[in-house]
């Protein structure tokens, strides 16, 4: 079971103490990790999501905003500290599969083997609205995106700030079949999706780090459009479409209705076979 952080004991106080946090780099975190490397309590690291979670095991973070799938995975060796996370209630616009070929004829799909949460996501979609069952073929989507469009797959999963370097509403694009994940969950279970949380080691009360995370949330959902204007460009996002973005595309508050989605995804994970990684 995932533990909650809010019915962990309270910490004790430990004066001095450095908590290491790690992230990952897209503009979707950037307002969860506001402030935090400013912060003489907390070194911050970034890494792709994959290694944040190897890390945490590793002992090497103290939290880290992992791929809400492996949290299931890991099993009771984490908690989940109730201090935020990346959903969406509906559109994402940055997790999307792009394809030559319809939905219901797709086999096959590349995607970036950390993109972990969102595998899982596509193949339940794919799976129960298409009646697909894909192999996920792992693949540099970056290298893929430079290939020309004779050389590219049929089918590619993208996430994150590729997507907009993709151009998903670009005519020229060689997919012309996208289907946003977010916007398909809702569909399918008319509830959000939450695709990252912060967790830590359950065998420790956390409750002094949960309030630090807490604390960075509220004043990154306080500063959005500044996030948007300072991060999105060096990320080469178009400011409007970053602002557009953060402030209507995604959420942070892990409120009981996500919790409600986080645990539907958990439960159709486990009903697809897919908490152990399979591709």
């Amino acid at each position: 079971m995932i533990l909650d952080s809010t019915n962990s004991p309270a910490e004790p106080a430990s004066p001095g103490r450095i908590y290491r946090v790690g992230a990952v780099r897209f503009l979707n975190a950037r307002p969860l990790v506001f402030g935090l490397d400013r912060r003489p309590d907390v070194r911050l690291s970034m890494a792709v999501p994959s290694a944040l979670g190897d890390a945490l095991n590793a002992g090497q973070l103290d939290a880290a905003m992992v791929p809400a799938i492996d949290c299931l995975r890991a099993g009771p060796r984490w908690t989940i500290l109730s201090a935020g996370c990346i959903a969406s209630d509906d559109e994402t616009l940055t997790v999307r599969i792009f394809s030559r070929v319809p939905l219901d004829r797709i086999d096959r799909l590349a995607a970036d083997a950390d993109s972990h949460t969102s595998i899982a996501l596509a193949k339940i979609i794919l799976g129960r609205s298409f009646n697909r069952t894909v192999r996920i073929e792992p693949a540099d989507m970056r290298a893929v995106l430079r290939k020309p469009p004779a050389d590219q797959p049929d089918s590619v999963l993208l996430i994150g700030d590729k997507v907009v370097a993709a151009g998903p509403n670009d005519p020229r694009s060689p997919w012309p079949i996208q289907l946003d994940l977010g916007r398909a969950w809702r569909k399918l279970t008319g509830l959000p999706f939450v695709f990252a949380v912060w967790a830590a080691s359950a065998d420790k009360p956390w409750s002094q780090l949960a309030a630090i995370l807490d604390e960075a949330r509220v004043a990154g959902l306080a500063r959005l459009e500044q996030i948007a204007r300072t991060d999105g460009p060096a990320l080469g996002w178009p400011i409007d479409l970053a602002i557009a973005y953060l402030t209507r595309h995604l959420a942070y508050d892990l409120t009981p209705l996500r919790r409600a989605g986080l645990d539907r995804f958990f439960q159709l994970a486990g009903q697809d076979g897919l908490v152990l990684g399979r591709t």
